[in-house]
């Protein structure tokens, strides 16, 4: 159902609970009071007729039934658009899910549309309902509680994410595969976080200005926005912190695993030159054990005319040869290291 709550506030008490938005304008004029239209996604047709009858800006109407807006506050005569990213942390999936919601705040009117499931404006209504000295400011006061409950709905998500730093911050030191990933796709998310949070900081420091502090019936509702202003400002600091400490996480990724590489290139290095070692020590011995062997195969071919076969010297003299070239081949190999 696109319109959620529809009612009429005069001097802070809900007075009239009409069936249908052409309702809704006859009460509002005839009571002179506060009209607050609560959507969620609604048809075009209900936002052409909001437009119509409280003259929104066609810019402002595009965007909101375009929708994926970003962060903002605009201001249309006497009419304010505002922009709002809210977020929800689901911790089935350990991610963080974005809303967005859009409000116009007029002079007897606040239309708050929602495109997404969080925020929970039916706790806000009840809240300001309970205060009706408060909720007497008129769209003012919807403003304010609408932006309170954004913002405080940030805090489990800051939680959440700050848990699953610590946890990212284990798997760096216990070598796990997925380390990596996990990081990139927090830092988007933590990315989308700052993207919804920081502009709040000079849009709170606008409505502030516009909000008279010198006017007594103001002064407690200034005081509230610059209370939300001092959160959002603690919230995008603890954000940017995040993202500093994710990008560092992700350096010290990066040293491990080429640390691991470089332990392991060395481990295949030793590994080489010890093959390479036991590789000269076998061919020193076979050329060693090679050259006795080339003289008894030459003077084992049986051939007639060998006059060294007849020589009464020639056996201990091959039998001195092999001695004497083998171990010369040995102490030339013995020098160079090979065995």
């Amino acid at each position: 159902m696109p319109i959620i709550d529809n009612a009429v506030y005069v001097n802070g008490e809900r007075t009239a609970n009409p069936d249908n938005l052409d309702e809704t304008y006859e009460v509002l004029r005839a009571r002179h009071g506060m009209a607050w239209i609560g959507m969620y996604r609604p048809t075009p047709a209900e936002v052409e007729s909001v437009a119509r009858e409280f003259d929104l800006h066609h810019l402002a109407v595009e965007d909101t039934l375009a929708g994926h807006q970003r962060p903002k506050l605009e201001r249309y005569g006497t009419t304010q658009f505002i922009v709002l990213q809210p977020a929800r942390y689901l911790d089935a999936s350990e991610e963080v899910e974005f809303g967005e919601v859009h409000m116009f705040i007029g002079p007897d009117f606040a239309i708050t549309i929602r495109h997404a499931e969080s925020p929970d404006l039916g706790h806000v209504r009840k809240r300001l309902e309970s205060n009706p000295k408060l909720l007497a400011l008129g769209p003012l006061a919807v403003m304010y509680a609408v932006l309170d409950q954004v913002v405080d709905e940030y805090s489990p998500v800051v939680s959440g994410v700050e848990n699953d730093i610590d946890e990212i911050e284990d798997q760096l030191f216990n070598e796990d595969a997925n380390v990596s990933r996990r990081i990139y796709e927090l830092s988007r998310e933590v990315i989308a976080f700052q993207r919804a949070t920081q502009p709040l900081v000079g849009m709170l420091a606008i409505l502030r200005e516009r909000i008279s502090s010198e006017d007594e019936r103001t002064l407690e509702l200034h005081r509230d926005l610059r209370d939300v202003e001092d959160h959002v400002i603690s919230l995008v600091e603890r954000v940017d912190g995040f993202r500093s400490l994710l990008q560092n996480a992700l350096m010290v990724h990066a040293t491990l695993v080429g640390q691991r590489q470089n332990e392991e290139t060395k481990a295949l290095t030793e590994a080489s030159l010890k093959q390479g070692d036991q590789t000269k020590r076998v061919s020193g011995w076979a050329a060693i054990l090679f050259a006795p062997t080339l003289i008894a195969s030459i003077y084992g071919m049986n051939f007639r005319n060998m006059p060294e076969l007849l020589w009464p010297w020639g056996y201990p003299l091959a039998i001195l040869a092999m001695v004497l070239l083998g171990l010369g081949l040995y102490i030339s190999f013995k020098k160079r290291g090979w065995i």
